[in-house]
């Protein structure tokens, strides 16, 4: 089941009790002395999955800032439970979200409140993205959960691959020879290519500004391309990079390895922020013998309040758990992980300062698949 492919719930707002089909119940409060109610944010839902929704806020002011909590208090912007809104975001257990808008020399709008007590048991299924396609054609990744980082910058690693989006004709990329799609198979497949000598093509999706979330645990089943100079990625960062940049958004990345098949061969499990940059919080986890990355593996992330771990196929046996209490004794480190809902990223690199440059030994094209990305519960 796909975000945004489902019912959508409570949606106007005017100062009286609103309860939506299936959604929850909306109320808005008395702000500012003569404030128009219309400026009030709207809260809408789109139902997920097994009881959970997904929450988008907007104001009918273009320029208005929505804050809000998930605690039910007043959104404040000098409090620390206080999450400027950037995207929708995954609701899978009991809160309260209340919303205001700020313009600039405005006083605060009225605040929005919306209760949700969906009661969902630990370990349900409550979002994914199947990569189902029954079209008979290669077709687009759903537009209303992935959108793109494109070109040729180095993303701050001195990578040497173009990003393509879907659909891109900017050359180097081609619609000929896509860089990311969903096949008839029912995977995504991300292809990493080599159109001309040291030119390089591949695609880095990511949800940012259609869906987010937080805590619970994600999965992501996938099969890596092995050989020197590739960089395949499945991750997510905070929201909050649109304000707070990178690395004080958080990042947390699930699945990373490079290069060639290794004896043992390996994944690494790493959290970064302000702080505890590069290589000093990932820790490898090595597969048992005679096991690859480039055959199906499920690498999974259980993250909790104060706490992030990792494994690989068993979420019943963490390789590794971060807490707060991790990054005692780095200076200068702060804990980004409980400051909003983060977004996912699924990408393959091609060089770069980790796994260097490709060479003769390096297939080309090549394909990181994925078959599912899902969301559950605690």
């Amino acid at each position: 089941m796909r975000a945004g492919a489902e019912m959508v719930a409570a949606i106007v707002l005017s100062g009286a009790l609103l309860c939506g089909c299936g959604g929850p119940v909306v109320s808005s409060s008395s702000g500012a002395a003569g404030l128009p109610l219309s400026v009030v944010p709207t809260l809408t839902t789109v139902a997920a999955q097994n009881g959970a929704v997904i929450v988008s806020l907007t104001s009918p002011d273009p320029g208005a800032t929505i804050l809000y909590t998930v605690n039910g208090t007043i959104p404040d912007i000098y409090s620390s439970q206080t999450i400027t809104y950037q995207a929708p975001f995954l609701v899978a257990s009991n809160m309260t979200v209340r919303a205001v808008a700020i313009s600039p020399g405005d006083a605060d709008s009225n605040d929005v409140s919306a209760p949700f007590t969906p009661n969902i048991p630990s370990g349900t299924l409550v979002w994914s993205d199947e990569f189902t396609n029954s079209t008979g054609a290669n077709t687009q990744p759903n537009p209303q959960v992935w959108t793109y980082d494109t070109g040729n910058s180095g993303f701050g690693n001195h990578e040497l691959e173009n990003y393509c989006a879907w659909g891109s004709t900017a050359s180097p990329c081609t619609t000929a020879n896509s860089n990311v799609y969903v096949g008839t198979d029912g995977y995504l497949h991300i292809v990493a290519r080599q159109p001309s000598a040291g030119v390089y093509t591949s695609a880095r999706l990511k949800s940012q500004g259609l869906f987010s979330f937080q805590y619970g645990r994600i999965e992501v089943r996938a099969q890596m391309p092995e050989a020197q100079g590739f960089w395949p990625a499945a991750w997510l960062m905070g929201n909050n990079i649109a304000t707070v940049n990178w690395p004080a958004c958080g990042e947390m990345d699930v699945l990373e390895r490079i290069n060639a098949v290794a004896t043992p061969d390996w994944n690494e499990g790493s959290i970064h922020g302000t702080g505890f940059t590069g290589n000093k919080l990932g820790t490898v986890f090595n597969f048992p013998s005679g096991q690859t990355a480039a055959v199906w593996h499920t690498y999974g992330m259980i993250w909790s309040p104060g706490s992030v771990a990792y494994y690989v196929d068993d979420p019943a046996h963490p390789y590794v758990t971060y807490t707060t209490a991790s990054i005692s004794g780095l200076k200068g480190a702060i804990w980004p992980f409980d400051a909003g809902a983060n977004f996912i990223l699924l990408n393959l690199a091609v060089g770069g300062d980790w796994p260097g440059s490709p060479n003769a030994t390096t297939p080309f094209p090549s394909e990181m698949l994925v078959d599912y990305v899902r969301v559950y519960t605690n």
